[in-house]
């Protein structure tokens, strides 16, 4: 099983380059922002939990999402693999992840890779996504912008618990769709050849 964790800032095409990648290697992507309107409208105990801190304006708080995640890393204890998307996004997360990735499937994170893109291209790519998407925080550059910086400063320490165990890849971002899954698939192949 490959554990994967994939790393944007908003219009870095990381969703997108998840779906190529859950298509290509039979994998499971595993979306915090699925799972928790999955919980949120089955109406599980997680969920009514998450809704009454997200009722009240509040950050759901780690424990609840990483619950969460350890309930819907149980159902795939057989997949080929798992992509972490939007999780983790602070150190506590990504230890959190480690200590359920062992204890539930004996298994650890394989890499982290980072789509790198231009803020400059980031914005534009979100701005032209806006025009289609209906959603109001994708027609506001200052929101963008302040969503990118925001990006930042929360996956920095992230990376720094990747970075020092050396599993922390950063692939550039940009270019034609084919180009940018290919550079992933390249990286993801490395680590394939290397045993646990």
């Amino acid at each position: 099983m490959k554990n994967i964790v994939l790393f944007g800032p908003p219009g870095s095409g990381k969703g997108t380059q998840a779906e190529y990648l859950v298509e290509k290697y039979d994998w499971v992507q595993l979306s915090t922002g699925d799972m928790f309107r999955k919980n949120i409208q089955n109406e599980t105990e997680l969920g009514r939990l998450a809704k009454s801190y997200m009722d009240k304006g509040h950050l759901v708080p780690d424990e609840v999402t990483t619950d969460m995640l350890r309930d819907e890393v149980k159902n795939y204890r057989d997949a080929k693999g798992l992509i972490f998307d939007g999780y983790p996004r602070t150190t506590a997360q990504a230890e959190a992840l480690d200590t359920l990735l062992a204890d539930v499937l004996a298994e650890e994170v394989d890499v982290c890779l980072s789509l790198m893109v231009e803020d400059e291209i980031l914005v534009n790519r979100i701005l032209k996504r806006g025009e289609t998407s209906g959603r109001s925080d994708d027609a506001s550059e200052e929101i963008i912008r302040a969503r990118i910086k925001e990006y930042y400063q929360k996956t920095e320490e992230v990376s720094q618990h990747y970075r020092t165990q050396g599993k922390w890849i950063e692939v550039n971002g940009v270019g034609e769709i084919e180009e940018i899954t290919q550079r992933l698939i390249d990286e993801i192949e490395k680590i394939s050849t290397v045993s646990k």
